[in-house]
């Protein structure tokens, strides 16, 4: 990057198929770095849902940390450390010759060991390669990536390294055998102070760079980003009856809470979109219609349809796309009020926050803000007025961060 305005970017992340709001973060900007002139690729795990890849075709074979099949002999060592994932990138390194590699989620599957071949890579061939991460969860201080333990309770224990909780508390989906890997890995990693080989950490919430700034290794290497969305150009739709839900059913979102409110409010109807382990219990309630997985304009119709939405995430978010993209679309939330959310949402002016958790705070807000339509006007016309960063104004920003590291 001497002078020269292309860049060769290699973006990292364990999937590369659609799964989750890292996913869409790296295809987006991916996409719309390759839109603005520069040279893209991308590293990860093979799959047969793959949308992404590289000139070489070199990927890591798939691993599921979910399934329980850590009963297999190399399991244990691959989570912790993988000589595939080192030789798989290397091919991609010598190939490729980037001048910027972006990680995101990589721990587990790819595991830390791939910024040690990144920087061998880099000394061998006398070429430059600035390491950027995108903190898309709490990986690199916490062993479970969500400061919560399986219990539900919000946890922070694991902030300063010391992370027997962790294996005490079977924090990795109940395992203590999941446990005690995750702790061990995090353990080594910050005892060998890899993290340290990373030149800068993107932070989607002033939230998480609280958290990260608990690991002396990315002291001074953080930068608040928050994440970006485009604005749908086309007329606000009409409203329809219905308050929305959207995103992935699951224990975590807070979706155990919100049926039970559901419940309490049999005479308002929601809608839900997405999917989930908790997608059968959502489907047998009355009064809410369960449209399944929505994307594309079909989703931004429906969250601009929704008289309002609801975000009822009861771990630590760090800067979620719902928030921002229900608002942009003009319609207001009601939100819990952890983690990066309060940065995200104008309490009172395009919505409310409540207690994460507190399904009668919940009830008694959903039900105020539904009978109350002047009130429901006021926020929804005050979400004309929101911005965020649209994708190209975030990539320049990340371009920024990319060259500026020298």
């Amino acid at each position: 990057m001497d002078g020269v305005n292309k860049v060769k970017i290699l973006i990292v992340n364990k999937f590369l198929y659609p799964n989750g709001g890292s996913e869409t973060y790296i295809f987006e900007i991916g996409k719309k770095l390759q839109e603005m002139g520069h040279e893209v690729q991308f590293f990860g795990m093979e799959h047969e849902r793959r949308c992404v890849g590289n000139r070489v075709e070199s990927y890591t074979s798939n691993m599921d940390f979910h399934t329980g099949k850590l009963a297999k002999v190399m399991y244990p060592f691959k989570i912790i450390y993988s000589a595939e994932a080192r030789g798989k990138i290397r091919k991609v390194l010598d190939d490729f010759s980037p001048d910027v590699v972006h990680l995101n989620n990589f721990n587990f599957q790819l595991t830390p060991s791939i910024i040690y071949e990144i920087r061998k890579f880099e000394k061998v061939c006398g070429h430059k390669i600035n390491i950027v991460f995108t903190a898309h969860d709490y990986q690199l201080v916490c062993p479970n990536h969500l400061m919560m333990q399986p219990n539900k309770s919000l946890c922070s224990e694991c902030l300063n390294g010391g992370y027997l909780s962790c294996v005490k508390n079977g924090c990795i989906h109940g395992s203590k055998v999941k446990s005690i890997l995750g702790a061990l890995e995090g353990w080594i990693y910050r005892t060998l102070h890899t993290y340290k080989e990373i030149d800068r950490v993107i932070c989607p919430s002033r939230f998480i760079e609280e958290k990260l700034a608990h690991n002396p290794d990315l002291i001074g290497k953080t930068v608040v980003m928050h994440n970006f969305v485009d604005r749908w150009n086309q007329t606000i739709a009409e409203k329809q009856d219905y308050v929305l839900y959207f995103g992935r059913f699951c224990e975590e979102k807070g979706t155990a809470t919100l049926l039970e409110v559901c419940r309490m409010l049999p005479e308002i109807p929601f809608v839900f979109a997405g999917g989930g382990p908790m997608a059968e219990e959502v489907s047998k309630l009355p009064n809410i219609e369960n449209r399944g997985f929505l994307s594309g304009e079909e989703l931004i119709r429906t969250i601009s349809q929704a008289r309002f939405s609801v975000f009822t995430s009861e771990w630590y978010e760090n800067c979620p796309f719902t928030i921002m993209e229900t608002q942009m679309y003009g319609t207001p939330v009601i939100a819990s009020d952890l983690g990066g959310t309060p940065e995200l949402l104008k309490d009172k002016v395009t919505g409310e926050l409540f207690e994460g958790g507190n399904k009668e705070e919940l009830a008694w807000k959903i039900q105020q803000l539904w009978n109350d339509r002047q009130l429901l006007d006021n926020y929804t016309n005050a979400c004309q007025d929101v911005h965020f960063d649209s994708t190209e104004q975030y990539c320049e920003k990340l371009l920024n961060v990319y060259t500026g590291i020298l």
